[in-house]
């Protein structure tokens, strides 16, 4: 009796350990789901890590395109932070697909599924929040792709249950042999248990380390899996894609568990555990499993790899959503048409905290001047976002955006290129010399943004090499927004580019830019105030003030 009331104690613990742990899992989702809504529309609550940038790229390397945006044009941009300001996902499926996403600007004019659904998401609050409890059970707190592991497999080459399946029968066969044989049968059972025992550790030892890539896939299907189960119109068919996947999947998930087990090899002295290690250790059945399972992921990469894509779409959508939701300057859907004309109306930088806007019409290429920190790189790298964020996200930061669908490139923040041996003058007619390669190509027409044209050489020669690269820049298929000091750079390009520039106005030693596009060429020069005014001594402000007008009447220089 005592022994049943013992035993009973032991099952009421376990039973009640069991419901309060069900429980407690129950509150941390329901908190989850508040903080979900409370926090809707404001903005991300941590910088994306930048050592995840080393993942997060690896959905966008495996589905590159032609028309990507390059490396050049994206550090140019300072696009990671963009991306991070974004960053709502919760699934490593949904952060490399929106980084894809934003690298990879759409090329035709197909953003209704979309936009429907990045509005359907933002007005059904239920439905994102149950979706962002899944996603963030597929969280990705690694430093690893699931394309990083999927390469990794590769490394095992070619994979055989032959040797495992031939020992496994003759010890059934020995096993048996014994009831009619024992002396010459166990002897032969315990050479093929001795055999197994030691080839064991060996193919454990070799196999270990790639359990990650399939505990991986297993979170990913387990995730789909309850996916799945939300049944709403609106994701019918990714919900129908995604089940399909997932049968696909069937047989590298039926008996995972005898090599995916927690306990496996690391029972902790449970009786029941040890007893189930000595048959895997004598049967070698989680390696076959481990074989099997491996076959599976080899046959089916495709197959994974769009779950991962139906997966992150929908966390990329919610996160799109997210981020209209957090603009507190507002935003616009574009209108993209088949004219040449661009034209975008109080457009804002998407990383700065109190942004001015500016507007701009144009059909053909844009020339801007002014002086330091006026404003005119910023408005470049302003227009090059919003054109990306259009063709990627379907969101412009401005009141109006209607422009043709374009292929973007940029040649802006180059640098000397020290592992490569070649100057920044080199590098910079390299970068221009990839952006009219680009347009001799089929496609969109390109729009690239270049600032201070060839910059890393002297006056002379950068004037009338400047002239003459611009100009090929008024090839058919480019239209080219360049920023530029050279004012003689105005009068030599008018009948070919607008003239447009930013003003800053020097008084009471002090600088006063107003940030505001202004139609035209510019006609201060501050550069040398500005010496002054941060403290230069005066006779050098003075003499390089009359050095620069004479040179302005005469046509030379004179000391």
């Amino acid at each position: 009796m005592e022994y049943v009331v013992f035993f009973s104690i032991i099952v009421l613990f376990l039973i009640t350990v069991t419901i309060l742990g069900q429980l407690n899992e129950k509150k941390a989702e329901q908190n989850f789901r508040d903080k979900l809504q409370r926090i809707y529309g404001q903005l991300p609550e941590g910088m994306t890590d930048y050592k995840k940038f080393l993942y997060i790229s690896k959905y966008f390397e495996k589905h590159i395109t032609k028309d990507a945006i390059d490396d050049i044009t994206w550090n140019d941009l300072s696009m990671d932070d963009v991306y991070q300001r974004m960053d709502y996902c919760y699934s490593g499926a949904g952060q490399e697909y929106l980084y894809y996403m934003l690298r990879t600007p759409g090329q035709t004019d197909d953003f209704d599924l979309l936009e429907q659904h990045v509005a359907y998401f933002m007005k059904h609050g239920k439905l994102r929040r149950d979706c962002q409890v899944i996603f963030t059970k597929m969280a990705n707190r690694n430093k690893y792709s699931i394309y990083d592991y999927l390469d990794y497999l590769d490394n095992l080459g070619k994979r055989s249950n032959l040797v495992h399946l031939t020992a496994d029968a003759l010890l059934v066969v020995s096993a048996i042999g014994c009831f009619f044989s024992f002396g010459s049968f166990f002897l032969m059972l315990l050479v093929i248990v001795v055999y197994n025992i030691v080839t064991y550790f060996k193919d454990k030892g070799q196999i270990d380390p790639y359990l990650s890539s399939f505990a991986y896939i297993m979170r990913l299907l387990s995730g789909a899996d309850l996916l799945c189960r939300i049944k709403d119109p609106e994701l019918e068919k990714e919900m129908t894609d995604l089940t399909a996947d997932i049968q696909e999947m069937a047989a590298f998930r039926k008996g995972s568990g005898v090599l995916m087990s927690p306990t496996r090899m690391n029972s902790g002295g449970n009786p029941l555990d040890i007893l189930v290690d000595y048959i895997r250790i004598i049967t070698h059945i989680d390696l076959i499993k481990f074989n099997h399972m491996f076959l599976e992921v080899k046959k089916h990469r495709d197959t994974i790899d769009h779950i991962i894509g139906i997966i992150g779409k929908i966390d990329a959508e919610i996160a799109i959503g997210c981020y209209r939701a957090s603009l507190a300057n507002g935003y616009c859907i574009p209108t993209f048409t088949a004219a040449q004309q661009l034209s975008i109306h109080n457009m804002y930088h998407p990383g700065m905290e109190h942004p001015i806007a500016n507007s701009i019409t144009c059909e053909r290429g844009v020339l801007i001047t002014g002086s330091n920190a006026s404003g005119k790189s910023t408005f470049l790298k302003m227009v090059a976002i919003n054109t990306i964020l259009a063709q990627s996200i379907h969101t412009v930061l401005a009141e109006a955006y209607k422009a043709p669908l374009y292929r973007i490139y940029t040649s802006m923040a180059l640098r000397d290129d020290l592992v490569g041996g070649d100057s920044y003058y080199i590098v910079e007619i390299k970068s221009l010399k990839r952006i009219l390669d680009a347009a001799q190509e089929s496609g969109s027409r390109v729009l690239c943004m270049i600032d201070e044209v060839l910059r890393g050489t002297n006056t002379v020669e950068r004037i009338a090499a400047s002239t003459r690269i611009l100009a090929g820049f008024t090839h058919q298929n480019i239209q080219c927004f360049a920023a530029t000091h050279d004012i003689e750079l105005t009068e030599l390009l008018k009948d070919q580019y607008d003239n447009y520039h930013f003003e800053g106005e020097v008084s009471d030693n002090d600088v006063h830019f107003n940030y505001q596009l202004q139609a035209g060429p510019a006609q201060n020069r501050n550069a040398i105030k500005l010496l002054g005014i941060l403290g230069y001594d005066k006779g050098i402000v003075e003499s390089a003030q009359t050095m620069a007008d004479r040179f302005l009447e005469t046509g030379s220089w004179s000391v």
